[in-house]
């Protein structure tokens, strides 16, 4: 684990978040993980370092890598959000998790609707 997801993981415990699976399999044949995750959710959180410094998330072949690995997860039902540095530091990415963990299931809400 990065530097920067422990600093996430730290977050989400002075929130008394519920805890995550850490570098979850997610995929049936594919080796990728997710940084975080709540299957029972099917929510899962990638933390994308060095976004202002050239980092592996912004370079093509590791943009692609992700493009690929993140529609193959939404067509598995997953919900992915992406943090940077920045919305970690400043809070924003706990205050997305928090919301995400305690709202409504999406998916038991359209089931309702039909």
């Amino acid at each position: 684990m990065s530097d920067l997801s422990e600093s996430l993981a730290f977050l989400m415990r002075l929130e008394a978040l519920p805890e995550p699976v850490r570098e979850h399999k997610f995929h049936p044949t594919r080796k990728w993980r997710f940084d975080f995750a709540w299957p029972a959710r099917m929510i899962a959180v990638e933390v994308d370092g060095g976004t202002w410094a050239g980092g592996r998330h912004t370079r093509g072949a590791g943009f692609e890598k992700d493009c690929e690995k993140l529609n193959a997860a939404t067509l598995l039902g997953w919900r992915v959000f992406r943090f940077t540095t920045g919305m970690i530091d400043s809070g924003e990415a706990v205050s997305i998790i928090t919301q995400a963990l305690t709202a409504p299931d999406p998916w038991k809400f359209r089931e309702m609707e039909s």
